[in-house]
């Protein structure tokens, strides 16, 4: 599998999602989990999606159970508490692995495509952040610690990178 478009994840209401739905738009996909201390990040994605979403920008994020168990919840649960504690709107999927044998394929594809610190392929830790092109190419990875709002001259720049807009949600 060569770009994002090759996958396909389950939504957090169990629904199949084909990422090739968002081909010619600019992904960011975030692991993420609701009892971390980078939890609040939420509201700054959230913040990303409504500026940037009408541009292209898709935010699509993954909760994932493997650090510290910090994502004990089921789907629903994780959905209820996004809703009420940041009001978010942009896509979640079902829970998942992005380290180790049972990693889903997409964040194998994420991880080797743009390696973290020392050309290590694992996650490190929640609210890994992978920026995908317009091309469906993975941009650049940042750090759990990056505030999301770092970000915008990377999305701006993605954004603004290709002549297929894409313009709807």
């Amino acid at each position: 599998m060569s770009t994002l478009s090759d996958f396909t994840v389950t939504t957090a209401t169990g629904e199949p999602l084909a990422l090739a739905s968002l081909a010619g738009g600019v992904t960011l996909v975030v692991n993420v989990a609701s009892q971390c201390g980078l939890t609040p990040q939420y509201a700054g994605l959230e913040s990303l999606w409504r500026t940037y979403g009408t541009q292209g920008l898709s935010i699509l994020g993954c909760p994932c159970n493997q650090f510290g168990g910090q994502e004990p919840g089921t789907e629903a649960t994780i959905l209820q508490f996004c809703s009420t504690h940041f009001d978010v709107t942009f896509s979640l999927t079902s829970k998942l692995n992005v380290n180790g044998d049972d990693a889903d394929p997409l964040w194998q594809w994420l991880r080797n495509e743009k390696p973290g610190l020392l050309g290590t392929t694992s996650i490190k830790w929640n609210f890994t952040k992978f920026l995908v092109g317009r091309d469906g190419q993975v941009i650049e990875r940042f750090d759990p610690t990056t505030v999301p709002s770092d970000m915008i001259p990377a999305i701006e720049r993605a954004l603004a990178a290709s002549a297929g807009v894409r313009t709807t949600r």
